[in-house]
């Protein structure tokens, strides 16, 4: 027994016709918008590269572009196909693979889900990637003499100004590390070499932060240096000077503001994929529309559509056994008792090769 099925007039099926044709010349836009949505989040990553750990953090972007890709091409053809669905002539070109295109664009629906949730599960290898290449860049903050690194101060320093951030969990990640060049220290100073003999490493470690990390909406002048001293400032606390310097972690605020893109793009994508399952479901109701009327002959009469023509599980398997089949056509089969699919069309019960003998004018 069929299942949901709809009775179409000639009128109903042209217009589904159209309309599907619409819908798909409107995926191909929203295949370009996947397509760009994957580029975009690409460059947005690649912008800030030496900030993160090497790792598979560029897979959610590269499911994207292909996905748009892919529906690019896929509804291509099916504007093509429903254009040339109210013609029972045209339609007899694409008999054979209009089913398999169903089924198909039917499996890519899934692989477009897939890339919505990839863009939401997404964010802990993200947060991972930002944890070691933030704690890497801050180590090397000071080596602006060395090639290959003397560009991560600069990109540190406007990282904090513009993300409102000081550290990669807070600004006392740079009181472990030495982020003032040797270049810079004066070596004869008794301070100085105080501090590199009290420490085991020998580095040179203050409880101060880069300018970057000053907070301009601070009613004073910014403190960098002895930060948790209150005795070298005057009317000065650090437990409550929040203005300050900024308080939020860098790895924060762009774990933040990725997550953020990647879930308007996961909504995007998965507004599309519903687009497209509907899209599919009419694209279905015209496919058996328009083959019932191929078997009645008659392009103008009333005609039935589905869903499923028997079960669920019937028609998968029929369908399988067609795609199998698709090259096969018009093929003589060798093998006792086996049938192909793709050749067992009913024929129109009329004409006069169906006619009785006897009803046949003599010659």
């Amino acid at each position: 027994m069929a299942v949901l099925k709809v009775k179409f007039t000639k009128t109903k099926r042209d217009k589904l016709a159209q309309i599907l044709w619409i819908f798909n010349w409107m995926s191909v836009v929203s295949g370009v918008i996947l397509f760009s949505l994957g580029l975009f989040l690409k460059i947005e990553i690649r912008k800030r590269s030496e900030l993160m750990a090497k790792g598979d953090i560029t897979s959610a972007p590269n499911m994207l572009i292909s996905v748009g890709v892919i529906a690019c091409i896929i509804n291509f053809l099916g504007g093509k196909i429903c254009y040339d669905g109210t013609d029972t002539d045209k339609f007899n070109r694409w008999k054979l693979v209009i089913l398999p295109y169903i089924v198909c664009t039917f499996c890519f629906t899934f692989y477009i889900l897939g890339g919505a949730v990839l863009c939401y599960t997404m964010k802990n290898e993200l947060e991972e990637s930002l944890n070691l290449g933030l704690r890497d860049a801050i180590k090397f903050y000071k080596d602006t003499d060395i090639p290959g690194r003397c560009y991560l101060k600069k990109t540190i320093d406007i990282l904090q100004i513009k993300f409102q951030c000081c550290g990669n969990n807070g600004f006392r990640d740079w009181f472990e590390i030495q982020w003032v060049s040797v270049r810079y220290l004066d070596m004869t100073s008794k301070e100085v070499l105080d501090r590199l003999k009290s420490n085991i490493d020998g580095k040179f470690l203050v409880d101060g932060v880069p300018f970057s990390c000053c907070n301009p909406n601070s009613p004073r002048p910014c403190i960098q240096y002895e930060l948790t001293n209150n005795s070298a400032h005057y009317n000065y606390d650090f437990l409550t000077e929040d203005l300050n310097i900024w308080m939020k972690g860098c790895r924060a605020a762009l774990l933040e503001y990725y997550t953020d893109i990647m879930k308007s793009i996961a909504v995007m994508v998965f507004l599309i994929w519903l687009f497209e399952l509907f899209m599919l479901t009419g694209v279905r109701y015209l496919q058996t529309a328009m083959r019932n009327v191929v078997l009645t002959g008659d392009p103008q009469c009333d005609s039935d559509g589905w869903l499923f023509e028997n079960s669920f599980v019937e028609t998968a398997k029929y369908n399988i056994n067609i795609i199998k089949n698709l090259g096969k056509v018009n093929q003589i089969s060798t093998v006792t008792g086996t049938t192909d699919p793709n050749m067992d069309v009913q024929t129109a019960s009329h004409g006069p090769e169906n006619l009785p003998t006897k009803s046949i004018p003599k010659a």
